[in-house]
């Protein structure tokens, strides 16, 4: 049963078209995982799903009521959390958690047992006496989570939770995330780091310039994937000058460098139709003059699904 839904969802600033006709489903008790170049809408998105931003037409629901007629009634069954929360730097994490707990008509005993739960999920019980402002970037965004925890929502809207963390701290806050899905959370989670998404996501959507270029289960984003023939060519120098020379090749949809360690990967997308032979490839680089240090065939993972349904536009 879709418990997030978008109808024609569309956001304009001025001339400038933010969404354009989203009609995006989340099932319940799914963790979908919402990706899309900077400026793509994802933000916007999740603002409105949040009620912190009125669509300028089209309808967005949250457990089958509109935002914009009834946030009062959708605010109680969702937790935001934002990519960067301001705190009262002052507080001790306790206070800060008593503190909402109290804005959402938590009192007395309840309010104490509701905090140290939320402490114990997010692993934070060791920090309770601890200053907020003490906290590192990791430990934040977990009290940022434990926040909206508190009033128990069926809805998680998190925008880049792990942006700006460490490796280890991506980690804990993954992990994080799937013991949430598994106590049956609904997470809607935009992020970067496709590879974790994969990982956690049962369902993706991918978003570019506003609109949706596609929505559905992980597995057929991973089909997509497969279905596009791509190739990867790394060139001891001059990759940049590499790559145009790949693009006016005849059968070359599309060419992408990647910086992967220090090495500068061209991603190579190839049309289907044309059936171009893949050894054109690295012959057309040696006759140029490139010194070829590898050709592989590409990755069929999300970040070649990503690859192959967008087109690198930007707001």
């Amino acid at each position: 049963m879709p418990i997030i839904e978008t109808i024609n969802l569309s956001k304009s600033y001025g001339d400038l078209k933010a969404l354009h006709n989203l009609n995006l489903t989340v099932e319940e008790g799914s963790c979908y995982g919402f990706i899309g170049p900077n400026g793509a809408g994802k933000t916007t998105t999740i603002r409105i799903l949040a009620t912190l931003l009125k669509p300028s037409w089209g309808e967005a629901r949250i457990d089958g009521l509109t935002v914009g007629y009834q946030n009062a009634l959708i605010r109680p069954i969702i937790g935001y959390v934002p990519d960067f929360i301001g705190t009262y730097d002052d507080m001790l994490v306790s206070e800060y958690l008593e503190f909402f707990a109290a804005c959402y008509g938590i009192h007395g005993s309840r309010r104490r047992s509701v905090v140290s739960d939320a402490l114990e999920i997010t692993d934070l019980t060791h920090k309770a006496t601890m200053q907020v402002e003490g906290l590192s970037r990791g430990m934040s965004q977990r009290l940022s989570i434990a926040r909206v925890l508190l009033h128990d929502p069926k809805v998680l809207l998190m925008d880049e939770p792990a942006a700006g963390l460490d490796p280890r701290a991506r980690v804990e806050v993954r992990e994080l995330l799937k013991e949430l899905r598994r106590i049956g959370k609904t997470i809607l989670i935009s992020s970067h780091i496709l590879s974790e998404l994969a990982e956690l996501c049962d369902s993706v959507g991918i978003i570019e310039h506003g609109s949706l270029c596609f929505s559905g289960a992980m597995e057929e984003a991973l089909r997509v994937a497969e279905s596009g023939v791509s190739y990867e060519a790394i060139v001891a120098a001059r990759p940049e000058e590499a790559a145009q020379l790949l693009e006016a090749v005849p059968g070359i949809s599309k060419v992408r460098l990647e910086r992967v360690g220090g090495d500068a990967v061209l991603q190579i997308a190839l049309d289907p139709a044309q059936q171009l032979d893949p050894s054109e490839i690295p012959s057309r680089l040696i006759t140029a003059g490139f010194r070829l240090r590898e050709f592989r065939r590409g990755r069929v993972d999300l970040e070649a699904a990503f690859m192959r349904l967008t087109k690198g536009i930007v707001g």
